[in-house]
């Protein structure tokens, strides 16, 4: 007997809806489930919404590979698209002489993953730039921006239904499994609870990737990761903001730190910081800015008292715990766990908004792979 779909995709956020995208243009039929009422309500709508250049990722991993191509594919799907994004560029500020010495180690291994446009820049040089901005020396990345995530969302969900995919909201997985024919049995809760076959599955339910995988029987184990969720806090600026780039200070071991990015309004946020969490909670603690202030006071000293208003928070989908060198993304398809026409996507944090479309051109490939 035939499947009910050829191809469903589990997962509405801005990876799903570039991989149904890709699918339906591929010429497959695609059916898009999704557990909430809308597009992206998750990870994808709570971020910060910047197109990365590729900077940090460890050279020759797939985040440096997917972020670096999926930057030059954005840019120009949301210029042909009309998705409204802006090439801010960004400023990564050294606040004292030894902090200075190092940016020439994050240029080198930017130049490694195929990032060639930073160049560094002095203390005085950065004020010329931004007014407000105090420190020793800067490295300037002129292809970092910002883009509109919802617009963009919209784009590849209408690309997608363009070329006949559908989108079923409000519709949970509840649990599934290979069958002997090769086909998917998958159960959904919902308004309407159902049953259907499928052809092929991707696995793109962001924080809960590894649980819905652990749902559908057949898979080996040992190739689905332990969830962790790691919250981030952002902050607003009141007024407009004084800077038009976007600013981050030197990384350090817990992170790239408090940064400034601006939306494409010119309001100022600061964000995210870190903080593990047991469930996805999206409450945010107003008393976690007293640290916001004197982290963002070592690069803009003239912060005024009282000027960070609570803004939103967001979870990243690690795949590792507190303390633990960070995860590269895991595309794991037929070539990895065996199965044919299977692939969960698991930690798919920051860079993925920037690497979307590049995912899912990676998504389709990794369909065709040979178990």
């Amino acid at each position: 007997m035939a499947a009910d779909i050829d191809c469903v995709v589990l997962g509405a956020g801005v990876v799903g809806l570039a991989i149904a995208r890709e699918l339906a243009q591929a010429g497959r039929e695609v059916l898009v489930i999704e557990a909430s009422e809308a597009i992206g309500t998750g990870t994808s709508s709570r971020n910060s919404e910047v197109i990365h250049a590729g900077i940090y990722y460890d050279a020759g991993s797939l985040k440096a590979q997917l972020c670096a191509a999926g930057k030059h594919m954005l840019y120009e799907y949301c210029a042909e698209r009309g998705v409204a994004h802006e090439r801010t560029g960004k400023l990564i500020v050294a606040a004292t002489p030894e902090q200075s010495a190092q940016l020439h180690l994050i240029a080198e291994r930017a130049q490694r993953n195929g990032v060639n446009d930073l160049y560094q820049i002095s203390g005085q040089q950065a004020r010329e730039l931004e007014p407000a901005l105090v420190c020793d020396a800067a490295l300037v990345s002129p292809s970092t921006g910002i883009v509109d995530s919802h617009g963009l969302m919209l784009a590849l969900q209408g690309d997608a239904e363009n070329y006949g995919a559908q989108c079923v909201f409000h519709t949970a997985f509840r649990q599934g499994k290979i069958l002997d024919s090769g086909e998917f049995e998958l159960e959904f809760d919902g308004d309407e609870p159902m049953t259907l076959t499928a052809n092929c599955v991707i696995n793109s339910t962001g924080l809960h990737a590894p649980s819905v995988a652990r749902k559908l029987q057949g898979q080996p184990a040992e190739h689905i990761p332990q969830a962790y969720f790691c919250k981030g806090s952002y902050f607003t600026l009141s007024g407009r903001s004084p800077f038009s780039r976007l600013i981050y200070p030197m990384p350090n071991s817990a992170g790239l730190g408090v940064h400034l990015t601006i939306d494409l309004g010119g309001q100022a946020k600061f964000g995210p910081d870190t903080e593990w969490v047991d469930g996805e909670d999206y409450t945010l603690d107003p008393g976690r800015a007293d640290t916001f202030y004197a982290a963002v006071r070592s690069y803009w000293p003239a912060l005024p008292d009282n000027a960070l208003n609570p803004g939103y928070t967001g979870i990243r989908p690690k795949i590792v715990g507190p303390g633990e060198p960070a995860a590269d993304f895991a595309i794991v398809g037929p070539a990895t766990h065996g199965v044919p026409n299977l692939v969960n996507l698991f930690g798919m944090e920051s860079p993925a908004l920037t690497a979307s479309l590049a995912i899912a051109q990676a998504v389709r490939e990794a369909l065709n792979d040979a178990p």
